[in-house]
């Protein structure tokens, strides 16, 4: 119960921070503009990005399968990868859908650590995509427009350390701390853990695809966000969006907002305003995107209902205690 208790109350934090960017944005932008955008986006095209958006998570869940060497069914694979999706809708950011993406791995891998690194590894690899296509428009740019590079290389550089330390430092100073320390809590988890790294580490062609996959998935994402803006009216250099687009997604990730609904829609209008870009259509087709993003997410709920319906959520740390 205190669980649960504490879970509501990140929920509703989250939601409070989604719900103040939300009314600051229709507070200082026009909201007729914003509306406006709305009627623009034809029906044809909401669906056709809706039809290609679930591909490409398709394509994700693909990645994520392999990166785990396969030990499951892909259907399974599928199905947890959906179910992820599902647990965005009321799950706080998007830890939560990879916490529900592995504990349906794990009812079938029954190898907690494993899972966990799969799942920590799957998306740090995203966030590297991600950095690498905000350092790929950055260079298409040339420092001949607006933007904040500065704080895109500072992002990318925290990316790129973290994705290094998790795999090459964690495993032997985590090995050597908790077999040096014996007291320290959960010993044998966190040792297998480390190996379970270790093992990631030692697979750098695997680590390499599942990279390029990821880097040409984002693409697609931020390519149809681009058609949902055109249509609004917003046209811009497609780099600009490859440098605004991945920056606004990992700021969307902190842990202020629902899913980044307020937060991303407004760094995204934030960032794109120096290109010269209206800040009204931007939040417009950003919105739109989050309406796929939720479409997305009750598609994932009816897959899994469909499939069995509900979880075993059995973590890592009972896995330790069973026999």
């Amino acid at each position: 119960m205190a669980a649960r208790g504490k879970a509501l109350r990140k929920w509703g934090l989250r939601a409070a921070g989604s719900a103040v960017a939300l009314g600051l944005i229709f507070w200082f932008l026009p909201r007729e503009a914003i509306i406006e955008g709305f009627r623009r986006i034809s029906l044809p095209l909401f669906l056709g990005t809706l039809f290609i958006f679930c591909c490409a998570h398709v394509a994700a869940a693909t990645k994520w399968w392999w990166l785990m060497d396969r030990p499951i069914p892909f259907v399974t694979a599928l199905r947890a990868h959906f179910a992820g999706l599902a647990a965005n809708l009321c799950l706080p950011g998007a830890a939560g859908g990879d916490a529900v993406r592995a504990a349906v791995a794990h009812v079938s891998m029954r190898d907690g650590p494993r899972v966990a690194a799969g799942a920590i590894g799957d998306r740090m690899i995203d966030l590297v995509a991600l950095a690498i296509l905000m350092l790929t428009g950055i260079l298409l740019l040339g420092g001949r427009h607006g933007g904040n590079p500065a704080l895109a290389l500072a992002v990318a550089a925290l990316v790129f350390a973290g994705f290094a330390a998790a795999l090459y430092l964690f495993p032997p100073l985590a090995r050597k701390a908790w077999t040096r320390h014996s007291g320290l809590p959960a010993q044998a988890l966190v040792l297998r853990l480390s190996d379970a790294f270790a093992d990631l580490a030692r697979k750098p062609l695997r680590l390499f695809g599942a990279l390029v996959m990821s880097t040409a998935i984002q693409t697609v994402l931020v390519w149809l966000s681009v058609r949902l803006a055109e249509a609004v009216g917003v046209h811009l250099q497609f780099a600009a969006w490859l440098f605004a687009w991945p920056l606004a997604k990992i700021i969307a990730t902190l842990p202020l907002s629902l899913g980044g609904l307020g937060v991303r829609e407004s760094s995204l209008a934030a960032l794109l305003v120096p290109f010269g870009a209206a800040a009204a259509p931007v939040v417009a087709s950003g919105l739109i995107w989050q309406a796929v993003l939720w479409l997305a997410g009750l598609l994932g709920a009816a897959v899994l209902m469909a499939s069995g319906g509900g979880l075993i959520l059995r973590g890592p740390a009972e896995e330790e205690n069973s026999p």
